[in-house]
């Protein structure tokens, strides 16, 4: 269906290949793909939208699997775009295109801490709101204040935190809108101390997982009490392929992309780790990575 828009200030593709703007580097084509100048922009956008349109936001790509037939409808694209990022005080205020590792970066140089967890996250603030990311035992919804939506009519809204509803790798949003920035709050650090614990959380990163391949982050969430890495590697699943993916030697939860894989590969590997697994353990894993789009 073609779409017309009037005073578009951002950057609007047909038919875009979404394996370029996936960690995976898989994916089919999206029918639009739209990368809004600014939140003003977007708003815009979005209300030439026809309502029943399908919306997919995108960040860096991390934590999804598009499949090979690609997505029908319009991907919204934060990569590149909407990144200001304003500390002042304790108050950081950023934007939802800002990556997760300079958020860490610059509040640890403005001697605050809290935030160095965000450095080894492979995405945008945008995903990290949108999923309540994690690590080190540590999640991004401890230092929100209030975080601004937009609405399918592009109106946009300060909202408290009371007003989502936050758990373990998930957020609840009012339905129909969607991130465009948020206020952290965060603690007085020391600026050394901060910028040293980023260092060495990034080293372990890079030891522990598979940050020079094509992958997701984290496959599995980690049931209670336990490690989905840990059930994985237990059941001798580390090396463990479908076509062009396989289960990483090197962190049982991530799969990695060889570099001929498909995504039907990938989501077939998922499958069939889920089922090892579940078999040998009783455990039945759930992917933390949405996987969305068309078969091929």
């Amino acid at each position: 269906m073609v779409m017309l828009f009037t005073e578009l200030q951002g950057e609007l593709k047909t038919n875009e290949p979404l394996s370029q703007h996936t960690s995976w580097r898989v994916g089919g084509n999206a029918e639009r793909f739209y990368r809004p100048k600014d939140k003003h922009d977007l708003a815009n956008f979005l209300r030439q939208l026809p309502a029943n349109e399908p919306l997919l936001w995108l960040g860096l790509g991390s934590n999804l699997l598009i499949r090979d037939g690609g997505y029908a409808g319009t991907v919204i694209s934060m990569a590149g775009t909407m990144q200001a990022l304003d500390i002042d005080g304790q108050t950081v205020t950023a934007e939802v295109g800002v990556y997760c590792s300079k958020v860490a970066k610059q509040t640890a140089k403005h001697g605050l801490s809290g935030a160095a967890f965000l450095a080894g996250i492979p995405g945008t603030l945008g995903g990290a709101l949108a999923m309540n990311a994690g690590a080190h035992g540590s999640e991004t919804w401890q230092l929100v204040k209030d975080a601004t939506t937009v609405t399918r009519q592009g109106e946009l809204k300060k909202r408290p935190v009371s007003d989502f509803k936050v758990s373990y790798r998930h957020v609840e949003l009012p339905e129909t809108e969607w991130f465009v920035s948020a206020t952290l709050e965060l603690p007085v650090g020391d600026a050394d101390a901060e910028t040293a614990l980023i260092k060495q959380l990034l080293k372990k990163r890079n030891d522990s997982q598979p940050t020079n391949q094509p992958c997701a982050g984290s496959v599995f969430r980690n049931p209670e009490g336990d490690f989905a890495g840990r059930l994985i590697e237990q059941c001798g699943l580390k090396g463990l392929q479908v076509g062009g993916a396989s289960v990483s030697p090197k962190h049982a939860n991530f799969i990695v992309n060889e570099g001929n894989a498909s995504a039907a590969d990938i989501e077939a590997l998922i499958e069939l780790v889920r089922e090892r697994v579940e078999a040998e353990t009783k455990v039945r894993l759930m992917p933390e990575v949405h996987i969305i789009g068309e078969h091929a």
